[in-house]
């Protein structure tokens, strides 16, 4: 009798299907947000997914201006950068950047953070598209709505 045996198909570049999805991030949590986002930026909600492979979907999102923060963390979490200068360290607060001039950099440095470092995860975030506004020039790619509300639900329920 023969052993049963068990393989793990790798997907080929060549072969990977990439959809659009729409998500209105108006009252969204930032970090749950940047979580689900990520996951479809990098594909691991699909079967095929395969980690050294760019199988991930492309993301739409509007309304990042109007995306929240749990507890204090609008006026009491900072965010830190250095202009590469002795003594050029600075420093603002999400409010700040959601007051200025692009709003979605919140969202975008979030997720950013959340995906591998490297030339995958560069191909990866050229997928994401952030928009401060209700408008986009997506309308001919047919973005599918996701509801990000309902996977909140989902993952807080399995966990």
């Amino acid at each position: 009798m023969k052993a049963l045996t068990k393989t793990t198909r790798s997907i080929k570049p060549a072969e990977v299907e990439k959809k659009w999805h729409l998500i209105d991030a108006e009252g969204l949590v930032v970090g749950r947000l940047a979580a689900i986002v990520a996951n479809h930026l990098r594909g691991k909600h699909k079967p095929s997914f395969t980690p050294h492979v760019d199988c991930g979907d492309h993301v739409i999102i509007i309304n990042a201006d109007k995306v929240k923060f749990t507890g204090r963390k609008m006026t009491d979490k900072i965010y830190y950068k250095h202009t590469g200068h002795p003594g050029g360290i600075k420093e603002t607060t999400p409010a700040k950047v959601l007051e200025g001039r692009f709003p979605e950099r919140v969202l975008e440095k979030a997720v950013q953070r959340m995906i591998p470092r490297g030339p995958l995860g560069r191909a990866q975030m050229k997928a994401l598209h952030l928009y401060a506004g209700t408008e986009h020039p997506h309308d001919g790619q047919q973005p599918q709505t996701l509801d990000v509300a309902s996977l909140n639900r989902k993952n807080k329920a399995a966990a």
